[in-house]
């Protein structure tokens, strides 16, 4: 029996290992656009692969910093993945980033569906955490 757990301990820790490798070695092409990226990071969201997903927003963030527009789109959907993962308080924290944005006189230029999907998911979480407290 103990000879079993130790080779599911192994298998688990092997496994976990190839696992980080993959996602660390992604190699993501410098010819790729940000819509490309954009649109590969949607697709690995959508199938639960958030540390795929966030790695395509962050390379879309560092290659972007100029485009106000992206680095919006790109920190809501870090912040949206985090919720996604429950990471509530990392979320609600990046959430605020987005909506800090929001308060300068350029506002009127910016994507205004941010603003309002980041106040969204504050919402939610103050929702879950209102839940959360109430059931203690």
């Amino acid at each position: 029996m103990i000879k079993l757990f130790a080779r599911q301990r192994i298998l688990f820790a092997l496994a976990a290992v190839l696992f980080s490798a993959c996602v660390s070695t992604l190699n993501i092409s410098e010819d790729l656009s940000p819509a490309e990226l954009i649109q590969r990071a949607q697709e690995a969201s959508d199938k639960n692969r958030f540390n795929t997903a966030l790695r395509y927003y962050n390379v879309l963030h560092e290659r972007n910093r100029n485009n106000i527009d992206l680095v919006i789109t790109a920190e809501y959907e870090i912040a949206n993945i985090h919720y996604k993962q429950k990471k509530y308080q990392q979320a609600r924290q990046e959430f605020y980033a987005v909506l800090e944005y929001y308060n300068t006189p350029d506002q009127v230029l910016l994507p205004q569906h941010f603003k309002r999907l980041a106040q969204i998911g504050i919402d939610k979480i103050d929702e879950i955490e209102k839940r959360r407290s109430v059931l203690k």
